[in-house]
């Protein structure tokens, strides 16, 4: 919960997409439908800044939820809303496939960077991580763990685009999104933290002698 905001960051999630294809359903007016959904985002980020709380994750869901907006008026189609998020999808695959080809498993990468910050001897940094083998094995399940979930999206969601299915594809979209992504972070949390709890024990016990 706390990796994605807690209940508030899911709701916060949810509602633009939800807005969106409940005025779209209503209404059946793009430019509605729109305006709607851009004055709840700019919404949520104005109340966080009336009770002073942080707003770099409201402020990237206005700039997410204009870009979606963006495409779907210059084209007057209210698919292509999503089509900024079929794009990310294909993003994510090509680089984490990429990732595990070059044999640097992406999320492990991510995570080790997280823990260790390194701008220099990124070659000692690869190593040690990388030469420990459950948690290099470890990293790399996850990794095509998040692959899966970025192609499931696209084999669901892209039929629905194609076919113009703009309800079911808003309804697909949001199941998929925070909850199969808070569901896909926990089952990473599962693979990785007795290999990576190990891994650290060993780094301690090094610095020791």
């Amino acid at each position: 919960m706390d990796a994605i905001g807690g209940v508030r960051g899911v709701v916060e999630s949810l509602l633009p997409g939800l807005i969106f294809i409940i005025a779209y359903i209503v209404t059946g007016n793009l430019a509605i439908t729109m305006a709607i959904s851009l004055v709840e985002a700019v919404l949520q980020l104005l109340l966080r800044m009336v009770q002073r709380q942080p707003i770099m994750g409201a402020l990237s869901g206005v700039c997410a939820v204009a870009l979606c907006l963006v495409w779907a008026w210059f084209t007057k189609d209210a698919r292509n809303y999503y089509l900024p998020g079929f794009i990310t999808n294909v993003a994510w695959i090509i680089a984490l496939l990429t990732s595990m080809v070059l044999k640097v498993p992406g999320i492990g990468a991510c995570i080790e960077f997280i823990r260790r910050p390194t701008f220099s001897g990124f070659g000692a940094w690869l190593d040690a991580w990388r030469s420990d083998g459950p948690l290099y094995r470890a990293y790399t399940k996850v990794t095509a763990l998040w692959i899966a979930l970025f192609a499931l999206r696209l084999l669901v969601q892209l039929p629905m685009y194609v076919t113009d299915h703009v309800a079911w594809l808003g309804t697909a979209r949001l199941i998929m999104g925070v909850p199969c992504f808070a569901l896909v972070i926990w089952i990473s949390w599962l693979l990785v933290a007795d290999p990576l709890h190990r891994h650290g024990e060993l780094e301690r016990q090094e610095k020791q002698y």
